[in-house]
């Protein structure tokens, strides 16, 4: 399989990270929508990250699409989904979060690097900031103080995803985000950032 993309998008790791914890061989070609916008449209059209093309050649796109195509190819000892339907429910919710978070912390960079700053609208930046504070909150009573794992006694998709989209906050609009902010969050991100899995895709 190729993973089409760049790791400085937390969907893109979101991929790489998935993947290696589901022991799945992938190709990883580090093509940006940005900088490589043909070589990019080349593979798929829509320019999408992240791409993913399975071994029949088929185009996926979306993280979490791409991660249930994924799981169907994996051996189920490695799931990243909890089979309880109560514990299932609970990483889900834990998921979304982290994805909302992912999403409106993506929409501060744009605001800030593709538009003009004559042209950016501080009301749209403060809306946003809230519903990724909001997002961060409701992660952090998810967490709790629990040192061990989300949704069982290994990784699993809620730990990834919550991991990946602290850390790219922090990278990119640390400003917003304070690192002492959400304490849970980030000893949860620390824990997972030093596993082989995630060392071996780092947020570029």
């Amino acid at each position: 399989m190729r993973l089409i993309g760049m790791l400085d998008s937390p969907y893109v790791r979101r991929v790489a990270v998935s993947l290696a914890f589901l022991d799945l061989p992938f190709v990883h070609e580090g093509v940006s929508v940005f900088r490589h916008y043909d070589r990019f449209a080349a593979v798929n059209p829509v320019v999408k990250a992240p791409t993913l093309v399975t071994d029949d050649g088929v185009v996926l796109m979306e993280s979490t699409l791409i991660l249930e195509h994924t799981e169907r190819l994996a051996d189920p000892a490695r799931s990243l989904v909890p089979a309880d339907i109560g514990a299932h429910a609970r990483a889900q919710r834990i998921v979304g979060l982290a994805l909302a978070a992912c999403e409106k912390s993506v929409q501060i960079v744009y605001e800030r690097e593709l538009r003009p700053q004559e042209k950016q609208h501080q009301p749209w930046i403060d809306r946003v900031s809230g519903q990724l504070m909001a997002a961060y909150g409701l992660l952090e009573e998810e967490i709790g103080w629990n040192e061990g794992w989300l949704a069982g006694p290994r990784p699993m998709q809620a730990d990834i995803t919550a991991a990946i989209a602290w850390t790219f906050t922090r990278d990119l609009i640390p400003d917003v985000v304070a690192a002492n902010a959400f304490p849970a969050a980030a000893g949860h991100a620390a824990r997972a950032e030093a596993l082989p899995e995630f060392l071996a895709w780092p947020h570029a």
